[in-house]
């Protein structure tokens, strides 16, 4: 008997979903799936795991490993783990402890049950050494070749997992498409393909006090265009693009300030007020919005508050408060405080349950 999970999760608190359709060529709705959300779900069916009596874990690298790893934390079953090459569809067994005994029950572990060949070429290798193989992936879709005995059922959506975050900047992209998806030609590490996003008063110049403002708008706005730029500023090597809650009417003397201190050349995004007001909430999501659509891996953020919201929006994105009076770079996680919408049901008591 199969377990599934539903997923029946709302976007009132994300990006608009179209960015993220836009972003990588898909007609669905795009859904990020956290790392905190899958240990959940997992934990939510211990119980079944334990009355399997699996023999080990199987985890299929590199996706399948997380699976794999939480899997054994909550029924202590040994993990192991398979390599597959996609090139020449070649399964090899990569781990210290040996190959199971032939009868014995197992539970093979992948990220996504997709069109792909890695699931259904694994399962057969194991088969083929006499064991008895039950799957887990991360999700399931419309055009899965197999069906899982536990995954989250996807139909209708595009997950995104969090060691994808690097997939779907252009660099990844262009590299996928040229090396036939790592076929004719290895891809780079990871890291090597994070984008930075990142704001732009408090990071690059100190902030200008807020009553400031309101005293004497046109003085305030004249001391920031002489502040000096920050000598400390986290000017990544490879970030993409400056966004700021500046409004538009500001675009002009906010790129003479960056030129005339060396930031030339970095695409600069500006708030547009009748889109998004000047209040914490709505600067957040102004910049969450930008971020997703320039395909970032990660923002950088002088406001704590503001790095909330962002967080918030955009879970799979790393945010980072940067706190430029101690020069203190601190990751950011939110979500909002419901409980999360994933139902763990019995397939015969599942409407999307296959037989």
């Amino acid at each position: 008997m199969r377990s599934t999970v539903k997923l029946q999760k709302n976007y009132s608190h994300s990006v608009d979903r179209r960015t993220h359709e836009r972003l990588i060529a898909v007609d669905k709705p795009v859904l990020g799936i956290t790392y905190e959300e899958i240990d959940r779900w997992i934990a939510s069916i211990q119980s079944e795991l334990l009355d399997e009596k699996f023999g080990c874990v199987i985890g299929i690298l590199r996706g399948g490993a997380p699976l794999a790893l939480m899997v054994s934390h909550v029924s202590g079953v040994p993990v192991t783990f398979l390599r597959y090459n996609r090139a020449t569809r070649m399964v090899v067994w990569d781990s210290s402890l040996p190959v199971p005994a032939p009868g014995t029950k197992v539970l093979l572990c992948e990220d996504i049950s997709g069109m792909g060949n890695t699931l259904s070429d694994c399962l057969k290798h194991l088969e083929k050494l006499g064991l008895k193989v039950k799957t887990m992936t991360a999700g399931f879709d419309d055009k899965s070749v197999i069906r899982p005995d536990y995954s989250i059922d996807a139909r209708g959506y595009t997950l995104v997992f969090p060691w994808e975050r690097q997939a779907y900047t252009v660099n990844y992209r262009s590299h996928w498409e040229e090396t036939g998806g790592g076929k004719t030609a290895a891809m780079a590490p990871d890291h090597q393909y994070d984008v930075y996003a990142i704001d732009l008063d408090g990071v690059l110049l100190r902030d200008v006090d807020p009553a400031l403002y309101g005293a004497d708008l046109e003085q305030a706005l004249k001391t920031r265009d002489n502040l000096p730029a920050l000598i400390n500023s986290p000017l990544a090597l490879n970030v993409k693009v400056i966004v700021t809650g500046r409004p538009l009417m500001d675009r002009a003397r906010t790129q003479h300030w960056l030129d005339r201190n060396g930031f030339t050349g970095i695409e600069l995004v500006m708030r547009d007020s009748s889109i998004h007001d000047d209040s914490p909430s709505h600067v957040a999501l102004h910049k969450a919005s930008a971020a997703v659509r320039l395909s970032c891996t990660h923002f950088i953020e002088s406001d704590p508050i503001q790095a909330v919201y962002i967080a918030t929006a955009v879970p799979l994105m790393r945010v980072i408060w940067w706190e430029a009076t101690s020069n203190r770079a601190i990751m950011i996680g939110a979500s909002d405080h419901r409980d999360f919408s994933l139902h763990s049901t019995k397939a015969a008591q599942d409407i999307s349950s296959v037989e």
